[in-house]
């Protein structure tokens, strides 16, 4: 993905100068105000969906909540748990326990508790047959086939509720802190819930991590046994830029859709739970992606391996010890506003050897009218092993001098 990156550097400039004094707390000088003509307008209001119980719309890049109601807030995620089942397949897959080659059976079990008599969303695959676990899983995605779910969940793990151990796993990993899951295929549980911040961050885990089994989520229409069945996400036929992900309805849950969309180098991800119809959640969740794209921009500010600052360090065999950020460091701002970032840090005056490769330093901050937007730790870029005796000494002596 590529960001703008001219600024950034400026940026990384100027707070490496003012790291490089040693300063408890550096923070470079604000830059001179554009002029009047180009001053940015103030961004509107978000779209509020017109009858949500959570919503939100996140910058896939940064994990930048940029407008939302309820975040956090425990929600049934009604089909929209078969994401996660997709993300806990292609992770199976990818470490070699299950094959998109491998037949899986379409049980009994799955045909009664996820067939078509059941009134829910279903796939078709005929009962106590046996289909390709590609084709089951595309089932799955398209055609929200809660049969497909089931009899994925028992191929991978044996039984759905061993299964359900597995997303549970998976979740946490992906730092689904709100949310626990009984079954594969969304229908109302007790202790089946999560959150639409959750749901976001397993969106984004799921594009990242695995994006040909995400892809599966954009194919339209899908035929099994016959039975051609479409996409339920109306936005696929409405907007070329979405690419996915997922709906989902009961009568617990109403209707709810996570959806994403990729304009240019900018990926969005908007989550609405609990809408009132079918078209509602798309207009609600395609408003929510238009409002995000029109208002905001993402840029990398810094990356992994490159300096940041250096750091003064006593008693090294160098003098200096670079510091940098583990991962790309991303923020989402106002369209226009880029320029009045403010990076800042907080470490202490000196260091002193031997410094580990990787060692924590400090943390870097970015601020946007007094509010931090992004931040991450500062750490050695290298190690600096210790100097010899009578550096040590000499340093010593100079630290001492310097304290007083």
């Amino acid at each position: 993905m590529k960001f703008r990156s001219t600024p950034a550097t400026l940026a990384a400039v100027a707070l490496a100068t003012t790291f490089s004094v040693g300063l408890a707390l550096a923070q470079a000088p604000a830059p001179a105000p554009p002029p009047a003509a180009a001053t940015a307008v103030a961004v509107p209001p978000a779209p509020k969906p017109a009858q949500a119980s959570a919503w939100l719309v996140m910058d896939y890049a940064s994990g930048q909540i940029l407008a939302g109601e309820n975040v956090d807030t425990r929600v049934e995620p009604a089909s929209i748990t078969k994401v996660m089942t997709s993300y806990v397949i292609a992770a199976e897959i990818a470490s070699g326990k299950v094959k998109n080659e491998d037949q899986v059976l379409m049980s009994e079990r799955a045909w009664r508790e996820g067939g078509a008599r059941t009134d829910g969303s279903f796939s078709g695959f005929p009962v106590n047959q046996r289909a390709p676990l590609h084709d089951m899983e595309v089932g799955m995605a398209v055609q929200s086939g809660n049969d497909a779910a089931i009899a994925l969940a028992e191929h991978v793990a044996g039984t759905q509720e061993a299964f359900a151990d597995l997303m549970n796993s998976y979740a946490a990993r992906i730092g689904m802190g709100g949310s626990h899951f009984v079954n594969a295929h969304g229908l109302s549980a007790p202790e089946h819930y999560s959150t639409a911040h959750d749901l976001a961050r397993l969106g984004q885990a799921f594009i990242r991590d695995y994006p040909e089994a995400y892809a599966y989520n954009s194919i339209k229409e899908f035929t099994v046994n016959g039975i051609t069945q479409p996409n339920r996400n109306l936005l696929l036929w409405r907007d070329p830029s979405v690419d996915g992900i997922k709906t989902g309805h009961h009568s617990g849950a109403g209707y709810c859709l996570m959806s994403s969309a990729k304009r240019g180098d900018q990926r969005l991800i908007a989550v609405v739970m609990g809408a009132g119809s079918e078209r509602q959640r798309a207009d609600d969740s395609l408003a929510l992606l238009n409002w995000g794209f029109r208002f905001y921009e993402t840029h990398k500010l810094y990356e992994p391996g490159k300096p940041v600052a250096q750091l003064k360090v006593w008693k090294g065999k160098a003098d200096q010890a670079q510091l940098g950020v583990t991962a790309p460091l991303l923020v989402s701002v106002p369209r226009g506003r880029y320029a009045e970032l403010k990076p800042s840090m907080e470490v202490p005056k000196s260091l002193v050897a031997p410094i580990a490769a990787g060692q924590p330093v400090g943390t870097v901050k970015v601020t946007l009218d007094g509010q931090v937007v992004a931040q991450a730790p500062l750490v050695a870029i290298a190690a600096v092993e210790e100097a010899g005796f009578f550096k040590r000494l000499w340093d010593a002596f100079w630290m001492w001098w310097e304290s007083d």
